[in-house]
């Protein structure tokens, strides 16, 4: 009976191991190697925006969004700069890979700017659209903030740190530009 058991462990044992162990080709092996690939994954999303952003600007009518949305593309072009200088900090080439939480995003801005007619409602779509994507980038920086100073990257750190404040306050103005202005014209216009 003993046997019998014991079988029936090891048999449990494997199966769960073959479910929740994923191949060796696809995991990361490590706490570096998931900061990596993070790194690549940002870095191609904040080239993905730099595309993006031009073109919810030009489909915006609020002269603030459209200053918001202006300065934060400047922002972004910095951001893709610092990401390729934590690279080099952690000796590896600066390298993207694409970013299926970003294309998303972007498409879903598209969506709206297809879906709406321009004016204030479609201005709401694009910070609805935009705060989207600040988010995303915020939890991404955030972690790779923490991971760095984890792994011991005190200058990656740093870096990741002053880009993380960046997404941060691009946030807070889109919140200002939708409170003060353009959520209560897009309520006005229904």
């Amino acid at each position: 009976m003993k046997t019998t058991d014991n079988k029936k462990d090891t048999t449990v044992k494997t199966a769960a191991k073959k479910g929740a162990t994923p191949s060796k080709s696809n995991a990361a092996s490590g706490l570096t190697e998931l900061f990596e690939d993070a790194l690549k994954d940002i870095y191609w999303a904040e080239k993905a925006l730099t595309k993006a952003l031009p073109t919810m600007a030009k489909n915006a009518t609020s002269p603030e969004l459209i200053d918001a949305i202006n300065n934060h593309l400047v922002e972004t072009e910095e951001h893709i700069t610092r990401l390729e200088q934590v690279f080099k900090l952690i000796d590896k080439k600066a390298t993207a890979k694409k970013c299926d939480a970003m294309e998303g995003l972007i498409e879903e801005g598209k969506s709206i700017l297809e879906e709406t007619e321009i004016g204030v409602v479609r201005d709401a779509g694009i910070i609805a659209a935009s705060q989207k994507i600040e988010h995303y980038e915020i939890a991404t920086y955030g972690t790779l903030r923490q991971f760095a100073e984890t792994l011991g990257f005190e200058e990656a750190a740093a870096l990741l740190e002053l880009t993380l404040d960046e997404e941060k306050d691009a946030d807070r103005k889109l919140t200002e530009v939708a409170v003060n202005a353009v959520n209560l014209e897009a309520a006005e216009a229904d």
